[in-house]
């Protein structure tokens, strides 16, 4: 097994013999037959050990044995004794949990005080599979699949290709003592309970039932990473950003093989779960105008001809502005305000406005239109409604919802960014003006 260990650590440069590592080291089985790989193989690293306190003397007695492992192979060893128990109940969380967080933690302190490469643990294939029937159990994904990778980010696991009974093999070849956790033996957890009766009974119905489910998870692998990449690709070509949206024509979804799918690892970043793919694939066979799925800080909408992702807006309490007022900020900008007589020039430049003074009341009130509001846009006589004067300019819905209104008196001046009203307007006859440009 090492001359293996030592290919498979090469092919996939896990280890870098100029640096340190930190390795997890239970005492048991798998952490000690790795800790025996890794100072055969000449890689310098360190120990780190947690007393769980779960078990009594028993957990005692792993800790002063990892501790005198490593002073046999002059290897440092850093140890933390945690109340489990305790921690599970503070947070909240179940003792795997808690366990998990405390090692990991405790892991990750380590090696950034002590400047070391990565932090090594020696999962191994028996823990991937269990890993991969856990995550089906649970209702994953085609990622759920994969399992564990043998390098993620700090973490690293060389021990992946190998059973427990290779390691077995391995420890009475090179005549190596372990410490048997009897907690394994039980099937209080689920991971126990599938290691235990589960899976065994999973690998009697064939001879080579263990070995045919290791090479139909890797070909899934592979599926899996060959579908990211044509994602990738469909994403580029199909979804572009547009006023702070990202837009996806229907044609380019509605009627694709696999279409859920695609909205999922589209949808997934933003906070939205499978099931809402599949209620929104099936919402694309009658489309109905204005229908809104929500992730906890996003949106998606169905407008006329798109899908439309958009962050969930502030709602926006609003402002008055006084005479003589300088600036005002809205969530789009600033916008500074200057006043004059008679201006030379006019400026039409619709996120700007030019009014005449004399036809303003102060206050004037900033705030987002609501239905029902009315307006007289420039260069018309008669009013129209803000959501008609919306759906005719083609505002999309999640752009509706951010429109402001500057009203003076009971009077809509402007629409903020679209349009003033004709009577506010300057004219020949302006003596004073007030000017807002957004900045």
């Amino acid at each position: 097994m090492y001359n293996a260990f030592i290919s498979h650590i090469q092919q996939s440069n896990l280890f870098d013999s100029r640096k340190r590592y930190l390795l997890a080291c239970s005492g048991g089985l798998d952490s000690i037959a790795l800790a025996h790989l890794l100072h055969a193989a000449g890689i310098p690293f360190e120990l780190a050990h947690v007393n769980f306190s779960l078990r009594g003397d028993e957990s005692d007695g792993d800790e002063e044995f990892v501790k005198k492992w490593g002073q046999e192979h002059g290897l440092p060893v850093h140890v933390y004794r945690a109340n489990t128990k305790d921690w599970a109940e503070i947070n909240g969380v179940s003792i795997q949990m808690a366990a998990r967080e405390i090692r990991y933690q405790f892991f990750e302190e380590i090696r950034s005080k002590h400047n070391l490469a990565g932090i090594v643990v020696a999962h191994q294939e028996d823990d991937q599979l269990e890993t991969i029937f856990l995550n089906l159990a649970r209702g994953t994904g085609i990622e759920g699949l994969y399992g564990m990778n043998d390098r993620r980010g700090e973490l690293i696991r060389p021990l992946l290709p190998f059973s427990r009974v290779q390691l077995a093999a391995y420890a009475e070849e090179v005549q190596l003592a372990w410490r048997e956790d009897r907690s394994n033996a039980t099937s209080d957890y689920k991971r126990n309970k599938l290691r235990n009766q589960g899976l065994p009974a999973l690998y009697s119905l064939e001879p080579d039932t263990r070995q045919n489910l290791l090479q139909s998870f890797a070909r899934l692998k592979d599926t899996g990473k060959a579908f990211s990449g044509l994602f990738e690709l469909w994403k580029a070509a199909h979804i572009r950003e547009q006023q702070g949206m990202s837009v996806l024509a229907y044609q380019a979804i509605r009627n694709m093989q696999g279409a859920a799918s695609l909205l999922y690892y589209w949808l997934r970043p933003y906070g939205f779960n499978s099931d809402q793919a599949h209620t929104l694939a099936e919402s694309l066979k009658e489309i109905k105008s204005g229908t809104i799925f929500r992730s906890e800080a996003f949106e998606v909408c169905l407008d006329r001809e798109e899908l439309l992702l958009y962050p969930i807006s502030t709602p926006f309490s609003g402002l008055e502005i006084s005479y003589g007022a300088s600036t005002f900020e809205l969530p789009d900008g600033r916008y500074e305000i200057t006043f004059g007589a008679k201006p030379e020039l006019i400026d039409r430049n619709p996120e700007h406005a030019l009014f005449d003074l004399d036809c303003l009341e102060f206050p004037l009130q900033l705030r987002s239109w609501q239905e029902g509001d009315r307006f007289n846009p420039l260069g018309m006589q008669s009013e129209k409604k803000i959501s008609d004067f919306l759906i005719d300019n083609k505002i999309p819905l999640p752009l509706k919802k951010e429109v402001k209104v500057l009203v003076s008196g009971n009077k809509i001046a402007w629409v903020v960014g679209m349009r003033i009203a004709d009577w506010a307007k300057v004219s020949p006859a302006t003596q004073k003006y007030m000017h807002i440009q957004k900045r």
